[in-house]
């Protein structure tokens, strides 16, 4: 399942459904920690990180977390950032951090999480293509899978729901031992990020849990 393919989705199903500013905001940074988390960001992406406009009297943590990156982005360099990349996602047999679910839920990849995985996305409309090989678990599919749901005009009962049987219990942890990665300087702006963005996620997923007990 790659980016590619979750675009053609949207082109297919999308009719312009009414999603607010908020929503578009949740949908472009999940879309972004996707590509970075997928990819070595391109020389493209690095500028455009670099022009971010941030707003340098924000404390909160988002704020704060914008602000490393815009940094981060300034002093990397291309080969710097590939190499970054490979130590940490690749390696030799596996790099230093593992981004799936399966890992860090079970300490083992292929495992029950990614069959339940496969099931729900079964459900909502996504095939696997046969060209990619690796697990849809992997932090940037999923993230993909939540900005498809953001865009498609999925309620927040089916946003929530997916997110906490496939994000909650595990995305924290990574992020964390992103920004904490003996071999991130870039990333671990984008660890940090990451860190801010799903704390605010689930957080926000909790009070939508609250709110629907509240009128039961």
């Amino acid at each position: 399942m790659t980016t590619e393919q979750n675009q053609a989705i949207a082109q297919t199903n999308i009719s312009e459904p009414a999603i607010g500013e908020h929503d578009l905001m949740r949908a472009d940074i999940y879309n972004l920690l996707a590509a970075l988390l997928r990819s070595v960001p391109s020389p493209e992406m690095v500028q455009w990180l670099k022009e971010l406009e941030t707003d340098q009297h924000d404390g909160s943590d988002m704020g704060k977390a914008w602000s490393g990156l815009q940094l981060a982005a300034r002093h990397a360099q291309t080969e710097q950032l590939e190499d970054e990349y490979q130590q940490l996602f690749i390696g030799l047999g596996r790099g230093e951090l593992v981004p799936y679910g399966s890992w860090y839920l079970t300490g083992s990849l292929m495992e029950t999480p990614l069959a339940i995985l496969r099931q729900d996305l079964k459900l909502l409309g996504f095939e696997r293509e046969e060209r990619v090989k690796e697990p849809e678990d992997h932090a940037a599919a999923l993230f993909e899978v939540m900005a498809f749901l953001i865009m498609s005009g999925s309620g927040s009962t089916t946003q929530k729901s997916f997110y906490e049987r496939h994000l909650a219990e595990w995305i924290g942890r990574f992020f964390r031992d992103l920004q904490q990665a003996e071999s991130a300087v870039f990333y671990s702006s984008i660890g940090t990020l990451g860190r801010a963005f799903t704390d605010f996620e689930t957080d926000s997923m909790a009070a939508i849990k609250e709110q629907a007990i509240e009128l039961q």
